[in-house]
């Protein structure tokens, strides 16, 4: 993956679109990030109750910074958001789901590191 010329700014506010940190995944913002973006989005679906979704967090945040601009990480409370969970049919956390244009292109579930959650998302975008 080769880097943007300069950091991704939005057309409107001239913010930056990208801070190298995952965003917070709910029912106002999930469809327009996991259907309607151009970029694939890894969701971590996770509770707050959940030990090894606790652990992971530091890692799956490290690779918000490695994977951005050509990945967009968010994190989805399992809790929160049952809907969207169910939509995906969630049954044990943590998973990653890495999805393009609405479509499920891999998962995964356990706790990972940073190094394979950069490795693994790299690989199923073919990057």
């Amino acid at each position: 993956m080769s880097r943007f010329p300069a950091p991704p700014q939005c057309g409107r506010c001239g913010n930056a679109l990208f801070d190298g940190q995952p965003i917070t995944l709910g029912t106002p913002n999930f469809d327009a990030h996991a259907t309607k973006s151009d970029i694939p989005l890894l969701a971590d679906f996770w509770a707050s109750w959940c030990g090894p979704c606790r652990q992971m967090a530091p890692a799956f945040a490290a690779a918000a910074a490695q994977l951005e601009p050509y990945v967009r990480l968010g994190k989805l409370d399992t809790e929160a958001e049952q809907a969207i969970a169910g939509r995906y049919s969630i049954r044990s956390i943590p998973t990653l789901i890495l999805i393009r244009k609405g479509r499920e292109i891999a998962r995964q579930s356990g706790a990972m590191p940073a190094n394979s959650i950069v490795n693994w998302a790299r690989q199923a975008i073919g990057a």
